[in-house]
């Protein structure tokens, strides 16, 4: 494809896009396809001579889109949102082309400098504690990651490496190995699966903290937690707190929990991978209170904030804990400005924090949760169903008053209808469904029909469970 040729099928595909996004509506939600559908549709292996761009755009429609579930529909209620907005796609398409690699500050001075000073941005919009600010030559200051599950195992490995060197600058007769298996890190039992596989790969015990009556973490069970381990001869290092947990939208006991990883020398990473988005917002900054005892803190702009995926936002208050954990420095990447960035990601951050503004953004938070409240009062005014958990921001965890049977029979009629799309969690011995606001374009209206038709179908589910 030359110049002259991307021109065009450019202008093509924008099209495409503005067109899908347009009528995404009209689709259905979620694919009819069975597993496998895709394979007997496309030929057994690549083609030896070009295919045209023609072919390829019809083959779109007609084998990818009946297998794609349409996560920006406003009937797409499961999950959590997953961001897109018109000037990330357009940031995402120069940073497609400029197409450079961040490893050092001389790979590429743009895309480093650019990313420090947009999660300082980002930082301030969220009245960060200065000491996670890297502007006026601070300590600390922010990275894009991949994702929050990324970030809580980067967090734990600087952990990791800080815990060690202490203790053996200590004890010098003490191995890495030896401290390795007394290790243990501590998070919520309703912290995300991510929090486990991050102990798993970093190969340290982790143990869940039963959470209270709220789903929270509290300083009482973890205070207990830290005592029998420490009886033990085990060595506490490493607590994540979660703000917004992925099951019910709970937020774990910051102001209580961050004094006593101070006090006993733990490292705090703070995961609010969804809310974080929220703390923007005045009206819910409250909920980020306890975050100046945090060594480091995380979430995902690509979440609610309107920057495709992927940017997960990452601080911590000194920088030299993840350089030291993590700096290899062979001579071909050596230079006088070692601070790097990645991928040209800060570039999706600026156009969208511009175009927006901080008020489009807290505007277009604020409609989530007015919507999240307004099918929770639709909930409320069914004696058939319960609300399970406190809505906070835009997550409603409901189900219908009786078993666990008939809340999976709910579920299950509602994703074979397809017309919109929920996934359920446990909370406690509870099956429990959760409605997520997640589009840019969701209104009220869609969410009345949502509440009618998940009314139909409970009526439907009642009905043959009398029968």
């Amino acid at each position: 494809m030359n110049t002259s040729e991307f021109r065009r099928r450019g202008k093509e595909m924008v099209d495409y896009v503005a067109n899908y996004m347009e009528g995404i509506e009209g689709r259905q939600v979620y694919p009819d396809v069975e597993p496998g559908y895709l394979r007997p549709l496309i030929p057994d292996s690549a083609p030896q001579e070009p295919d045209t761009f023609e072919d390829i755009i019809n083959d779109i429609e007609k084998i990818i889109m009946p297998g794609v579930t349409h996560w920006h529909s406003p009937y797409f209620f499961a999950y959590f949102p997953t961001a897109s907005s018109y000037p990330a796609m357009l940031a995402d398409m120069l940073c497609g082309a400029i197409g450079c690699i961040g490893f050092s500050w001389a790979a590429s001075p743009a895309c480093t400098e650019l990313e420090t000073v947009m999660m300082d941005w980002l930082g301030k919009m969220l009245e960060l504690p200065k000491a996670f600010l890297t502007e006026n030559a601070g300590e600390g200051g922010g990275v894009i990651q991949g994702s929050a599950s990324e970030a809580t195992l980067v967090a734990l490995l600087a952990a990791r490496t800080k815990a060690i060197h202490r203790l053996q600058a200590a004890s010098p007769e003490l191995t890495q190995a030896a401290i390795m298996e007394k290790l243990v890190a501590y998070s919520s039992d309703q912290a995300h699966s991510s929090v486990e596989r991050a102990g798993l790969i970093g190969g340290v015990k982790l143990k869940a903290i039963p959470s209270d009556g709220n789903f929270a973490m509290r300083a009482s069970a973890l205070q207990e937690a830290l005592e029998r381990d420490r009886a033990a001869g085990l060595i506490p290092f490493f607590v994540v707190a979660t703000l917004g947990t992925t099951t019910c939208c709970s937020f774990d006991n910051l102001l209580e929990v961050g004094p006593i990883c101070n006090k006993e020398d733990m490292w705090l990473h703070v995961d609010a991978a969804y809310a974080g988005s929220a703390f923007i917002c005045p009206e819910f900054r409250h909920l980020l209170n306890g975050v100046e005892f945090a060594d480091s803190f995380n979430f995902n702009p690509h979440k609610w904030l309107l920057v495709n995926f992927d940017c997960s936002a990452m601080w911590v208050k000194k920088r030299s804990d993840l350089t030291g954990a993590f700096r290899l420095d062979p001579t071909y990447l050596k230079h006088s400005h070692q601070d790097s960035g990645k991928l040209f990601r800060s570039l999706k951050m600026w156009f969208v924090f511009r175009m927006y503004g901080v008020k489009g953004l807290q505007a277009y938070i604020r409609k989530h949760v007015q919507l999240s409240h307004e099918f929770e009062s639709l909930v409320l005014q069914d004696p058939r169903f319960e609300i399970c958990a406190e809505v906070t921001l835009g997550l409603v965890c409901f189900r219908l008053k009786g078993s666990n049977k008939v809340n999976e029979a709910l579920l299950q009629r509602i994703n074979s209808a397809k017309k919109i799309h929920l996934v359920p969690c446990h909370l406690r011995d509870k099956f429990v469904l959760r409605f997520a606001i997640c589009s840019r374009t969701v209104e009220s209206a869609h969410v009345q029909r949502a509440w009618e038709h998940i009314k139909e179908l409970a009526a439907d589910v009642l009905r043959a469970e009398r029968e």
